[in-house]
């Protein structure tokens, strides 16, 4: 399973890296939103896990906040740092089920849009990660697809995001992300839906957490 998740991973972004940006589109007023929901202090180091091409990156950076995005895909990563005009934005090829900072590294650790690209026993890994290098009293941000509560726009998140997301996709929205979460220690503080309730930002606080590597 976890052999064939890199492989996949790899391929599969490496063959959407190009043209990424158009489905990010979508998304691009979401970016700042996450960052003033965060509402990190003024200094803060923040962590943007899975960053793609790295536009959450970004959308911390032109706040000015130092920033760290990582990425197991090397495609990504350089249509990010082509585009990087950030003196306080730095990219590395990483697997976030195993990232090579110390404990207690980062002030805020995010992750945007990219647990659904993950089967369940990498998703709980990454999650695990992000809490060891974040700083006690440190924030964990989690933004990710969310179901409306009509049935017309549940059947359009369901139908539409498969023409261009990857096959776990499915298996993500069958998941209850808040069970999940409690399951793993982690008490989320506040939850902001967006896109019209088709996703969510949560945000959680390392202090609730009790997670062990």
């Amino acid at each position: 399973m976890k052999e064939d998740y890199y492989s996949y991973t790899k391929k599969w972004f490496g063959r959407l890296a190009p043209f990424y940006d158009m489905v990010e589109l979508f998304v691009s007023g979401v970016r700042d939103k996450v960052v003033e929901f965060t509402d990190a202090r003024d200094g803060s180091i923040i962590l943007d896990v899975c960053t793609g091409t790295g536009e959450q990156a970004f959308a911390f950076a032109r706040r000015g906040y130092d920033v760290v995005g990582i990425d197991l895909s090397e495609d990504m990563l350089e249509v990010a740092s082509e585009k990087n005009k950030y003196g306080n934005v730095e990219f590395e090829v990483a697997d976030a089920t195993n990232m090579p900072f110390n404990d207690n590294r980062f002030d805020v650790s995010s992750v945007s849009f990219a647990l659904h690209d993950m089967p369940s026993t990498i998703r709980v890994k990454v999650l695990k990660e992000m809490v060891r290098v974040s700083r006690p009293k440190g924030i964990l941000i989690i933004v990710d697809y969310a179901l409306p509560k009509n049935k017309i726009g549940r059947y359009l998140i369901r139908h539409l995001a498969k023409l261009y997301e990857s096959k776990y996709y499915s298996e993500f929205l069958k998941t209850d992300l808040r069970s999940l979460l409690g399951k793993l220690g982690i008490e989320i503080e506040e939850e902001l839906p967006i896109m019209l309730g088709a996703a969510k930002v949560l945000k959680c606080l390392k202090e609730a957490m009790s997670i062990t590597r």
